[in-house]
């Protein structure tokens, strides 16, 4: 068919369009008709040019996206404009959807957002923890010496003048309780041993004789002497033990040698003397200490002492990693140079990583406070742009938001924030994963 130049005639009052159609060889007509109970359709027939079949014998269908109306016209729209409509936004959600989608096919429902897969999260073990405000008290601190735990310790030395005779243990060893650690040999030793056994012996013999043989206080005179030389052997240093085993043996044991024990179990800290050496009495041959536990003596300001009570958990730093403790006594007396009072902290030591007189830092934990956000510091990662975020869990399994937050301070491994809301589950372990996976997406949790 050849072109056409359609001029149309519109007339509201007589109901009716003329349309002609002006060619070489063409001669149309269509014409609309409206009335009012119907709305206006239009019918269009056209004359073929030579050898052209008509268009109703080509057998036109009418096209699918005409609409019939209720007398059974076709008109166009309607049906093919709805579904354009639902076409363009089937386009435009696939489009935002490819554009949120990141190369792991992850869909992130909004910037800053992370959704695990299930294979992710059989991998990654993420675990969270519902952070409420609770009090932590103010972290105080103040330099500190490790002392020996007096408590635990004990020194070895002889009550009478004697002479060393044999040494049984040397620094740095382990010692038993009841382990001879030094033999002495003495005089008035020697003299009190032959006193205990002559009066052991009168003892037994009198006894056997009785009060009805001797007098009453012959019986009373001689049962006071024995008592008497068995309490000057042990003043002077022998055991209970050993007495028994001189008393057994005889007066051929009676010649002054006797040692020293170890009082408790323990480390050999100090030995300062030589064999065949004279003592005093008094003077200290061995100290053992139980290096299990230690003590630290912080120095403080009197008015941050006054914050701290018996009891308060603490901890000290060797320079190579912090020790747990507690503080178990607070010093009543000021010193008298740098007018500081001691704080004493008990410190666990099973690997003796702390020796007397080693100075170190100490941190006590003062409970009390206003209640605050607080999460472990390992939950805390710096953001793309240098601020402090942490990943609270979403409402779907799996998902995670970065959310900023303001760090306040930090005590004894906990962060103590600002900026989010209590009761939010915020990932305490795997938040380095997620903040790695969401720098694959390029996301900004500034970007909204």
């Amino acid at each position: 068919m050849r072109p056409m130049i359609i001029t149309v005639g519109l007339s509201q009052l007589l109901g009716s369009v003329s349309v002609y159609g002006i060619g070489p060889s063409a001669a149309g007509h269509m014409r609309l008709d409206h009335d009012s109970e119907s709305p206006a359709y239009a019918t269009v027939s056209t004359a073929p040019a030579a050898g052209e079949p008509r268009q109703e014998e080509r057998g036109r269908e009418p096209h699918r996206h005409e609409q019939a109306d209720r007398h059974g016209r076709q008109q166009p729209g309607g049906q093919d404009a709805e579904e354009r409509a639902h076409d363009d936004e089937e386009r435009e959600r696939d489009g935002h959807v490819h554009d949120h989608a990141n190369e792991h096919g992850r869909l992130e429902e909004e910037p800053g957002t992370v959704q695990l897969t299930v294979q992710q999260r059989r991998t990654v073990a993420i675990r969270t923890e519902r952070i409420e405000p609770r009090t932590l008290g103010e972290t105080l601190r103040a330099p500190g010496e490790v002392r020996l735990n007096a408590y635990a310790s004990a020194q070895i030395a002889p009550r009478i003048v004697a002479q060393v005779t044999g040494r049984h243990a040397r620094l740095g060893e382990q010692v038993e309780t009841g382990q001879p650690m030094v033999t002495l040999s003495s005089v008035e030793m020697a003299q009190a041993q032959g006193n205990l056994v002559v009066a052991e012996r009168e003892w037994q013999r009198v006894r056997q004789l009785g009060p009805k043989v001797v007098s009453e206080s012959r019986y009373l005179e001689t049962q006071i002497g024995r008592q008497q030389a068995r309490a000057r052997v042990v003043a002077f240093g022998m055991t209970p033990g050993q007495v028994d085993a001189l008393l057994r043996s005889g007066a051929t044991k009676a010649d002054g040698t006797f040692a020293l024990l170890a009082p408790q179990a323990g480390t050999v800290i100090a030995d300062q003397f030589m064999l065949g050496e004279v003592v005093e009495a008094g003077q200290t041959l061995f100290e053992i200490t139980d290096e299990a536990v230690r003590w630290v003596e912080a120095q403080m300001a009197p008015e941050d002492a006054a914050r701290v009570s018996v009891g308060d958990s603490a901890r000290v730093s060797t320079g190579k990693a912090w020790l747990d403790g507690r503080v178990t006594q607070i010093h009543h007396h000021l010193d008298e140079t740098t007018r500081t009072q001691a704080i004493r902290v008990e410190v666990p030591d099973p690997d003796h990583q702390l020796h007397p007189g080693i100075f170190v830092d100490v941190e006590v934990y003062a409970a009390e406070g206003t209640p605050v956000l607080a999460l472990p510091e390992a939950a805390m990662l710096r953001g793309a742009d240098g601020d402090w975020q942490v990943f609270v869990a979403g409402n779907e399994v799996g998902s995670y938001q970065a959310v900023e937050v303001r760090l306040v301070r930090t005590t004894g491994g906990l962060a103590v924030i600002a900026g989010l809301a209590p009761g939010s589950e915020v990932v305490t372990h795997g938040a380095f994963f997620l903040q790695s996976e969401l720098a694959k997406g390029g996301f900004d949790i500034h970007q909204h």
